[in-house]
């Protein structure tokens, strides 16, 4: 009953009847994994989906060069790992485990049979196929368009919006996330991302206070966006 209430609470599944929730809960698996711990590597056989219980997910690719590349950050609620259900082919990405983090797992063979035996599924899947889709658009785009400067201020608001705090001194985002980190989500250095985070804070934008970043003038930030 736990896990059936929830997954009501994932975007995936929120459409769902209590039955089809508590069946799929049935079939899930939790998975525990330490910090750092990798849950799949690139071009592992897709054999699970994993959704977020508590903790928090970075989902990264490497370069020709060998850096990091993040492209998301998941906490509770989020999902992954469902492309390869879908095309049974290799991980696209790396899922690590940034914080003791615990998944509940679903897979492939009971994902298709739900999928087959309960086409009501399908709609929440193809939206959130498309989410992903518009998303990737969106980054590639910002990557062409965008100097650092704005894409690290879109940035900033975009994990403020979807994982900040109110505090006294502005929204924090509520992330375990290291410069480093950002600037893997990025594509580029951390001496670059040092030096735009540092700016930002000499003109109170945001505050740096270790590892917290804290947006104090969200307004005057998104005017960095152009």
């Amino acid at each position: 009953m736990e896990d059936a209430a929830f997954l009501a609470r994932v975007p995936l599944f929120a459409s769902l009847k209590p039955p089809l929730l508590d069946e799929l809960a049935s079939r899930l698996t939790p998975k525990s994994y330490r910090r750092g711990e990798v849950i799949f590597h690139q071009d592992d056989p897709g054999s699970a989906m994993h959704i977020v219980k508590s903790g928090q997910v970075k989902i990264a690719t490497t370069s020709p060069e060998g850096e990091e590349v993040i492209m998301a950050i998941l906490k509770d609620g989020d999902f992954f790992g469902e492309l390869s259900l879908l095309d049974d082919k290799p991980r696209s990405a790396n899922a690590v485990a940034m914080e003791a983090t615990q998944t509940l797992t679903l897979r492939r063979g009971d994902f298709m049979d739900m999928l087959n035996r309960h086409p009501e599924m399908v709609g929440g899947i193809l939206a959130s196929l498309a989410e992903r889709l518009r998303r990737t658009d969106q980054l590639l785009e910002d990557a062409v368009f965008l100097d650092l400067p704005a894409r690290l201020s879109k940035r900033l608001l975009e994990l403020s919006q979807k994982h900040g705090v109110k505090t006294d001194k502005g929204l924090e985002i509520d992330l375990r996330l290291t410069q480093q980190d950002l600037a893997a989500a990025l594509g580029v250095t951390r001496v670059a991302l040092n030096r735009h985070l540092g700016r930002l804070q000499d003109e109170d934008l945001i505050a740096l206070e270790g590892k917290r970043i804290i947006i104090t003038r969200p307004e005057e930030l998104r005017k960095r966006i152009c």
